[in-house]
Formats: C-alpha cells, sequence, structure tokens
C-alpha cells in the first residue's frame, strides 16, 4: 500500500533569478542564474545531478517541446532530462518529478528548474485591445482576468456579502502583498502601495482593479533534492524535507453539473485534503506557519484561504481584513510578495514558491524573515476555477 513520501526527499539547495523585466538575459541565461545558486548552495558538482525535469509553459525557446534547450543551458551533459508543462502549475510538476525520482530510489540527486521569458513573447496577460499574436495562439479560453473575476459575485451572493467588504478585503490582499515585496530584492515591483491608489485603480474586470491582477515577468528557480540520508552524509544539517506534494486536475465536472456553486476552487480543496493526510497535518490554521498561494488575482487568494483551510467558509474576508495573513498575522501569507511583486513567469512560479518556504524555513530571508517557521505550504493554481488543476507542496524542517 502507497503510504506517501513524507520526509523521503530533501532539499540539498535552491536558486532563483532576480525576476522583472529582463531585457539583460535570454532564458539560458536566466535559467543559469538560478541554477548556478542552487548548486552552490547544494555543495555539489554538476556531474553529480542524474535526472532532470524542465518546466516551461511557452516562452518561444522550445526546442520541438523538448528539453534540449535546459540541457543545452545547464551544460547537463548526457543525462535524462524531461521537459514538463502543466499550465500554471509547471513550476511545481517539475518539482514533483523530481522529488518522486528521489523517493522512489530511481536516482540519488534530481534536479528540478522552472524558467520563463514572457516579456519577449508578446504575451499581454491583461486583456488590451491588441493583445499580439501569442494570446490569439495560446489563450483560446479567453480572458483571465474574467474568468477569475466571477469568483466574487458568486462568493457574494453564497454568503450574503457587500460589494463594499469584498472590494476593501481584495485590496488588502494586495496591499498587504506589496507591503512585503519592498523587502524582496529578487521581486519584480519593490514599492508600496497605498489601500487608496489599489481601491481607486483602473478597473480591469470588476471587482478586480490594476493591482488586483499579477504582472507579467520573466524569471527562473529551480530545487535540487536528493535523500535526507545522502544530504546528512554531505555534512547538511536542519534539513528541508517535502512532506507532501499533491496536484489536482479538473475533469470538468465543476461546468457539467449543479454541484459547483462558483465560490470556491474544487481542485485547491482536493489537492489540499490529499496533501495535509500525507503530510500529518491535522489543523492547518495552527499547524502551518506560512503560505505562498498563486494570487493570479486577489480575489484567488482570498478563496483560496477557505479552499486550504486557513479560513471558514465565508470568514476569509474577515480575516483578511483583521490581518491574519499580514506579515505580522497568524499565517502570513505572500511574505515575499508573492505574484503581486514577482509577477508570474508562468515556468518557473511554483518553484519560487518553495524558494521563498525553504529560505524562510532555514532563516535566511533577511529583513522579511519570520520568527521560528517550521512548516511551509505553497499552492499553484493553473487554467481557471471551473476548469483547472492545482498543485500543493508542503515543506518543513525534518524532526
Amino acid at each position: 500500500m502507497a503510504t506517501g513520501i513524507k520526509d523521503k526527499v530533501a532539499i540539498l539547495g535552491m536558486g532563483c533569478s532576480k525576476f522583472g523585466e529582463r531585457w539583460d538575459a535570454g532564458s539560458p541565461e536566466l535559467m543559469k542564474e538560478s541554477f548556478e545558486e542552487a548548486l552552490a548552495d547544494a555543495g555539489i558538482e554538476r556531474s553529480q545531478i542524474e535526472a532532470a525535469w524542465f518546466g516551461c509553459w511557452g516562452d518561444g525557446i522550445n526546442v520541438g517541446n523538448s528539453s534540449i534547450p535546459a540541457a543545452m543551458a545547464l551544460r547537463l551533459e548526457g543525462i535524462p532530462v524531461s521537459r514538463v508543462e502543466n499550465m500554471c502549475a509547471t513550476g511545481t510538476e517539475a518539482l514533483r518529478g523530481a522529488v518522486y525520482a528521489v523517493a522512489s530510489g530511481a536516482v540519488d540527486i534530481a534536479l528540478a528548474i522552472g524558467s520563463e521569458k514572457l516579456k519577449d513573447t508578446g504575451f499581454g496577460g491583461l486583456p488590451p485591445p491588441f493583445k499580439g499574436t501569442f494570446n490569439d495562439m495560446w489563450m483560446p479560453m479567453g480572458s483571465a482576468p474574467a474568468g477569475f473575476a466571477q469568483l466574487a459575485p458568486y462568493y457574494r451572493a453564497k454568503y450574503g456579502t457587500s460589494k463594499e467588504d469584498m472590494k476593501r478585503a481584495i485590496s488588502h490582499v494586495s496591499w498587504k502583498s506589496h507591503q512585503n515585496g519592498v523587502h524582496s530584492p529578487k521581486a519584480h515591483f519593490q514599492k508600496a502601495v497605498s489601500m487608496e491608489t489599489i481601491m481607486n485603480a483602473p478597473m480591469i474586470s470588476d471587482p478586480l482593479g490594476l493591482f488586483d491582477c499579477s504582472g507579467v515577468s520573466d524569471g527562473s528557480a529551480c530545487a535540487i533534492v536528493t535523500t535526507p540520508e545522502i544530504a546528512k552524509a554531505m555534512g547538511k544539517k536542519d534539513l528541508v524535507t517535502v512532506k507532501a506534494l499533491q496536484l489536482s486536475t479538473s475533469s470538468g465536472r465543476e461546468t457539467q453539473t449543479a454541484e459547483w456553486d462558483g465560490s470556491y476552487v474544487a481542485t485547491t480543496r482536493k489537492a489540499a485534503e490529499r496533501a495535509y493526510k500525507e503530510a500529518g497535518i491535522t489543523d492547518p490554521k495552527t499547524q502551518i506557519s506560512l503560505s505562498e498561494v498563486h494570487d493570479c488575482f486577489s480575489i484567488t487568494e482570498l478563496v483560496t484561504m477557505e479552499d486550504l483551510g486557513f479560513s471558514d467558509d465565508g470568514r476569509a474576508i474577515f480575516d483578511v481584513l483583521d490581518g491574519k495573513f499580514d506579515a505580522d498575522g497568524a499565517i502570513p501569507c505572500q511574505i515575499d510578495g508573492g505574484l503581486k511583486c514577482f509577477g508570474h513567469p508562468i515556468g518557473a512560479s511554483g518553484l519560487r514558491m518553495a524558494y521563498e518556504v525553504y529560505s524562510q524555513l532555514l532563516g535566511r530571508a533577511g529583513p522579511r524573515q519570520l520568527a521560528s517557521p517550521t512548516i511551509g505550504l505553497t499552492h499553484n493554481l493553473g487554467g481557471v476555477p471551473y476548469q483547472g488543476i492545482a498543485a500543493i507542496s508542503i515543506l518543513g524542517l525534518m524532526s
């Protein structure tokens, strides 16, 4: 019987590039930037890496959608390198491949890397009148802001929330993240934004204003993983291990039955349930020290707090406004600024989230460091709320 992967895999090293409008670097350079940091952190030679997983959604560097660009950029000589893509969950999907390879005993040391160079593609992110060819080729499902904005009216209808309270809550989500991003030197946006500015910003898709939408960025992040035994033999202390890693993919049921009321994301709830079981988490409100969630839009983060069990159903608005997820709150969320401040280079985001949790657990987060975190959660949401993919990783210090 399957027992899961809890504590079977340790993170040996991680790296993250500077995110932003990286006109100074191509995809190979971004991958190299994150990889070299991870290699130095792990304290190994690249020849010790036995397999790699490369996450990339569609930044134009692909050779037949293959892994060749990563193998060439990182000089991964002769080892198996697999390219994966799972929409916005791509970075976590790459991590899952590397983690499962080590947990299975197939390899001793594996690499997961995610990278995306969106600024060069013409990808608009938001729906301007002239989208460029990239959106027409890759975004047949329509406007992402409009798709996610639909969570708000369904949530309001279910719980009797006023439009004013909803706007204040999602504005607080964005305000909190921009406050945190000031302390993240690798973030795209590192400037605090006032509540007044956020609430009065141009409307993109009601109730989402300009600052309620994540930006378009370039970036890369990666992880090198091994077994705890090997890590200890290398002299590593204070090991960060993988407690759980779960994905849930929609079958389309949300739009084909009357079971889903539009106020939550079913795949997130299913992935969270399995991840908590695998990690042995019985009360996420008290056992999770911090989270990095998929705040592609501020309403998404608000709903995710309930989907992950950090807030009771119908209470996330009040918890947000009470500061529960602020830097000094009970469960800090997006302590590095999240997608709001880093943007969303799709292949990199999941691994960038893991990088922040890893840094926090090891006490390396500088001015944004939390006091003694022990377990952190990352969450990606690909596609749209009613038809998509949720990916959750839980990382923690090994006891």
